[in-house]
């Protein structure tokens, strides 16, 4: 009996010191944090430093920098430590949960400073955006999963690798003309891809050129870090929500070595490339189709297509598989009342008109919590989501292939005997 006693005092001290350490290393972050926002305020005349969730999804907790507003979040020590509710999505992201806008991040961060500086702050700009004038844009550039679109990404983003790495300006400055070329010409290829690249750099891109200002690498720090990050991004399964990233961090960098404050000039209704043409003062041909023919060989452009050309073989495989799982077969339609959607914007599968292909995404509606890791379809409009048909429905809890929906009270699973397909609807 002692000796099971003693055990459990041991496990016992063990687990607080456990805990004790969880809470100075989430307390730590939360002070470089602060020095670090402090220190770059100038950057948006704004310290940036706001409320701040830390998500342990293995214990099942919160950590936070301030008290929530209904008391769920409690005082230990310098921070607040709280359960994580079963109906909270949890993303790397900016969300509004009891009573307060924070910025949300899975643990464990980044061990490396700059790497979580540069996170943190860049979901921190999220909860400052629409105080900065700046709104929180959605849109896919499904063009970006298209074989030309992603060829003229790839060798825009390598000028811009060029760019980084030249020390004088006439060399910076051919390298920026060569990106913007490809921009150009590649907006002329779809229409309407000027405008949702532009306000998908709005958001993203703003955000992580604040992370990455924030950070405070060296110069031969932030060029290796852009370097690194683009070479890792072509490895992406899709550009299509991922691209700003990489693009503004790069142009706003270099930018803010000859103006430090260039993104004070900016508004919610600018076009970033066109204020970059006009900063860098840059001359762009009439004729791009001849521009691009003329330095495409200087980007390594031949193993770009052919390599974009075999990838576009493998995905239309893809893309013929989701089809058919989606829209020509039986499926389960949720359409949306209230959402909160969490998902991972490297993987996303473009199926043009009927919508966007999520692999793993997670969906919390007043229908209840959909989970998927096998892939779903979006709507192109954001009203619905598709998975396939379940085969297994016990009183709240719905199996599929590949996914799960915990259903609320008040609402069914209804088959249409017409078409076959089964939706989420409310009871009568």
């Amino acid at each position: 009996m002692k000796r099971i006693i003693l055990i459990l005092i041991c496990c016992i001290t063990a687990l607080f010191a456990c805990n004790r350490k969880g809470n100075d290393l989430v307390l730590s972050y939360f002070k470089e944090t602060s020095k670090a926002t402090n220190k770059y305020s100038y950057l948006w005349n704004k310290d940036l430093y706001a409320p701040i969730l830390f998500v342990d999804t293995e214990n099942v907790l919160l950590y936070a920098n301030e008290p929530d507003d209904f008391g769920a979040l409690k005082k230990e020590g310098e921070i607040y430590v709280g359960k994580l509710p079963d109906d909270l999505m949890v993303s790397n992201t900016s969300i509004e949960w009891n009573g307060k806008m924070w910025a949300m991040m899975y643990l464990p961060l980044p061990q490396d400073y700059y790497g979580r500086i540069n996170l943190i702050t860049h979901e921190l700009f999220h909860v400052a955006q629409p105080a900065l004038g700046f709104r929180g844009y959605n849109s896919d550039n499904i063009h970006l999963d298209e074989k030309d679109g992603r060829i003229y990404l790839r060798l825009e983003l390598e000028a811009l690798k060029k760019a980084i790495w030249e020390s004088s300006e006439s060399a910076i400055k051919e390298h920026l003309t060569n990106a913007i070329i490809f921009r150009k010409y590649r907006n002329t290829l779809y229409e309407g891809s000027k405008e949702s690249e532009n306000q998908l750099e709005l958001s993203e891109g703003l955000a992580e050129y604040t992370g990455m200002m924030h950070a405070g690498r060296n110069e031969k720090e932030a060029k290796k870090h852009f370097e690194g990050r683009i070479d890792a991004f072509y490895h992406y399964p899709t550009f299509t929500r991922s691209f700003a990233y990489e693009t503004i961090p790069v142009y706003g960098y270099l930018l803010q070595k000859k103006q430090k404050e260039w993104n004070k000039n900016i508004n919610n209704t600018i076009n970033l490339v066109d204020f970059f043409i006009t900063a860098f003062n840059i001359q762009v041909p009439d004729d791009l189709e001849k521009a691009v023919e003329k330095i495409t060989s200087m980007y390594d452009g031949k193993n770009i297509i052919d390599e974009e050309t075999i990838r576009e073989d493998n995905i239309e495989k893809i893309k013929a598989a989701y089809r058919d799982k989606f829209v020509k077969s039986p499926h389960l339609d949720f359409y949306f009342e209230q959402m909160s959607i969490g998902f991972d914007p490297t993987n996303i599968f473009s199926l043009e008109t009927e919508g966007t292909v999520y692999p793993i995404i997670k969906v919390i509606d007043n229908w209840g919590v959909l989970e998927v890791e096998k892939g779903a379809l979006m709507a192109p409009g954001w009203n619905k989501i598709t998975v396939s048909l379940p085969f297994e429905i016990i009183s709240d809890s719905v199996v599929g292939d590949g996914w799960t929906l915990k259903l609320n009270d008040g609402y069914k699973i209804l088959k249409d005997e017409l078409t076959g397909n089964y939706s989420v609807v409310k009871n009568n």
